[in-house]
């Protein structure tokens, strides 16, 4: 059985679903905050129900008891790990929130894989630990220990803990950074799923940095192809005899914000009205991912450019809200 945590969120309701259609039985754990609406959450998880392969509990991982209980209970042979509070701008807000989810969850998880040991865990990270990182595209040889974020420095956090457990208790870990996934049953707080929203609506869209931004955007189905190849092949030691790795996943190709925008309206049959607005504070002006050692380790590459994720993403969005 593998373990999904997150599994009623966007990434992790598309790995379960791909775990189970090649035939791997799943245990998904979420504690559907209302971070944004539940009812979406539901909605994944409603497509997994009536799948005996698909075992859902809700479950906080902040629980320290109840994740323990958790691994008690079920033999846990692998772990995708995607539970997390996501967001940069709400961290500045929130930043307890983002604590109790990304520091104390992913330290009970892992003082859960010490004592019930898995095959190998693949957990989230993020592009956002790169900060304001300018040499282009990032690499996981590059310096990040200057987030601007919270989000961010929680993130890094998670994978210098991961270290610690490989390195200590022999735990085998692989970190993926993330870099903007979108796709069918996204995000609401995602560009995508916010531009679609107002073009329908009629409304206007903020653009920030005067639409001075670029993002590689990847879309979903490649996500979770990469995620499953990952989590197949445990990472070999270092020469310090540490198995544990770190990947970036992204797709190679930063789209500047208005092609974005205008490959959108094109799909939506819509036109834009755009409010520039300047940069917010943690974000930043444009994401490139180096993803040769992912490709060169798992024969991963990305293979959905915009101009096919995104009609794919408003066919869902009109089908799911009857628009």
């Amino acid at each position: 059985m593998i373990l999904v945590t997150g599994a009623a969120g966007f990434i992790g309701f598309h790995v379960a679903r791909a775990l189970r259609a090649r035939g791997d039985a799943v245990l998904g754990i979420d504690n559907l905050n209302d971070y944004y609406d539940p009812r979406l959450k539901q909605a994944r998880l409603d497509q997994l129900a009536g799948d005996a392969g698909f075992v859902f509990e809700r479950l906080d991982l902040a629980d320290r008891e109840a994740t323990l209980a958790l691994f008690a209970r079920h033999r846990i042979e692998a772990v995708v790990h995607l539970a997390a509070q996501a967001g940069v701008r709400y961290s500045l807000t929130h930043p307890h929130v983002y604590v109790e989810a990304n520091v104390a969850g992913f330290l009970n998880l892992l003082e859960a894989l010490r004592v019930y040991p898995v095959r190998h865990a693949v957990y989230a990270s993020t592009s956002s630990v790169y900060g304001a990182n300018t040499k282009q595209p990032f690499s996981t040889e590059d310096r990040v220990d200057r987030p601007i974020s919270l989000y961010a420095a929680t993130k890094r956090a998670n994978e210098l803990m991961a270290y610690v457990y490989a390195l200590q208790f022999g735990v085998p870990l692989t970190g993926l950074r993330f870099f903007t996934v979108y796709g069918p049953w996204g995000r609401p707080d995602m560009a995508a799923f916010k531009f679609t929203r107002a073009i329908l609506a009629g409304e206007p869209i903020d653009v920030y940095n005067h639409g001075d931004m670029a993002r590689d955007f990847t879309y979903i189905d490649d996500i979770a192809d990469g995620v499953l190849r990952v989590l197949d092949r445990v990472p070999a030691r270092d020469a310090d005899g540490v198995q544990h790795r770190l990947y970036n996943i992204g797709n190679h190709r930063p789209e500047p914000l208005l092609h974005f925008i205008d490959v959108l309206a094109k799909a939506i049959g819509g036109t834009p009205q755009m409010r520039m607005l300047p940069m917010q504070p943690g974000d930043v002006q444009s994401t490139y991912a180096d993803i040769d050692d992912l490709r060169r380790d798992y024969g991963w590459a990305p293979a959905t450019p915009i101009e096919i994720g995104l009609p794919r993403f408003v066919a869902w969005y009109r089908a799911h809200y009857g628009v």
